[in-house]
């Protein structure tokens, strides 16, 4: 392995493509190298994660809108990937590895174009969009599930299961024991729907707890993570129901919030997903519908198939339909623990190391990079581009 090289990671702003990618640099730095950002501006602007890394605001759209919207969409990936180019040129990366996000696109682009070596990380068990569009491109694709939808056999030489990375705070829950609930005991509950809350959480899980037998509901302790226009009304039903919560827009101990939890109540992100089984913690999961090819439903498939975890579709998402779930999962402290551990046989803790030693692997030719010279790049209309 080489010692001291430097890499560009890029990201799309969100927390789904920052936490992984922020776990990666945390790891490139401990092992010497040194590490550049390239995101967009909520990236650049999430709180924490990249704290001492350098950061680059790149130009990057989506395809969509029509011929208007396509022709707009390409001048920003223009834009973007002469910024990208730009820091290349400066830091001269060994690779340049990318997490998902409109915000990758220039930054492949860029790498395709003056050929440096190129990874892209898929986090969900569907290869997003900008990873389909790239996948025949790069040098190397790393998957976080054993099974990913729309990842094309044609591929599977080059791709390589390492997991997905998550904080070492939340890596390190994996050497505590499960919290131990005793009959009588508080029965803690965290609702979390990722890094901008879930207002369907907020509207059916105050309600669905109330339902609980009166033995239970007054055994709960509530940790609640809402969207700041739910927040005055989920802090109204929990009093009404009589049920001790604490809600928050934001919750920057998380990773002290999930070794407390006994059970989670989310959406089925790929973070959260890799979180509750890097920790070993059993979940009620709500896969948000909406997500871009259903991949949250995707997600929740292997933790659930191995008893970690209960998967609700959000139209099914009652809180008479809760209350029979929870009233499944926490009658029984000894299958809540055996849930526990379900969850915690799934996760992939080694998922940073891997990652880290497959990007270790890949290295650059400066001789032959040509970074004074960049190539054209074509962009087809209809939703896709590359260089």
């Amino acid at each position: 392995m080489g010692s001291g090289k430097h890499y560009v990671l890029a990201a799309g702003g969100t927390g789904g493509h920052m936490v992984p990618a922020a776990a990666l640099a945390a790891e490139l730095t401990r092992r010497g190298h040194k590490v550049a950002l390239l995101s967009d501006t909520r990236g650049a602007r999430f709180p924490d994660l990249f704290d001492g890394v350098e950061t680059r605001v790149v130009q990057a759209g989506r395809f969509s809108g029509g011929p208007v919207g396509w022709i707009k969409t390409v001048g920003l990936m223009l834009r973007g990937r002469e910024q990208a180019l730009q820091l290349y040129r400066e830091f001269k990366p060994a690779a340049v590895i990318a997490f998902g996000g409109y915000a990758s696109m220039p930054a492949l682009m860029a790498a395709f174009s003056v050929k440096v070596p190129t990874i892209i990380h898929e986090q969900n068990a569907v290869l997003g969009r900008v990873n389909r569009l790239v996948a025949g491109r790069v040098s190397a694709i790393a998957t976080s599930y054993d099974k990913v939808e729309r990842l094309k056999p044609s591929h599977e030489k080059k791709t390589h299961l390492v997991g997905n990375p998550v904080r070492e705070a939340v890596l390190d829950l994996r050497l505590k024991p499960y919290p131990p609930l005793e009959e009588d005991g508080i029965f803690r509950v965290l609702v979390t729907g990722g890094s901008q809350g879930a207002s369907v959480l907020s509207e059916v899980v105050p309600d669905g707890l109330a339902l609980l037998p009166v033995h239970f509901r007054r055994r709960l302790q509530v940790t609640h993570q809402a969207r700041v226009e739910d927040i005055d009304d989920v802090r109204r039903k929990y009093a009404e129901h009589g049920i001790p919560a604490e809600i928050a827009t934001y919750l920057p101990d998380l990773p002290e919030r999930l070794a407390w939890a006994h059970v989670v109540i989310a959406r089925a992100g790929a973070s959260t997903i890799a979180e509750l089984t890097a920790a070993g913690r059993p979940a009620i999961l709500v896969p948000l519908p909406s997500a871009t090819d259903d991949h949250q439903t995707a997600n929740a498939r292997e933790i659930s198939a191995a008893g970690g975890a209960r998967t609700i579709p959000q139209r099914a998402f009652t809180p008479q339909e809760l209350a029979k779930q929870m009233q499944k999962l926490g009658l029984e402290p000894v299958g809540l623990a055996h849930a526990a551990a379900c969850a915690r046989s799934v996760g992939r803790p080694d998922a940073v190391r891997d990652l880290a030693d497959l990007v270790e692997s890949i290295d650059a030719d400066w001789a032959s990079a040509g970074l004074g010279r960049a190539e054209p790049v074509k962009v087809r209309q209809g939703g896709e581009a590359f260089a």
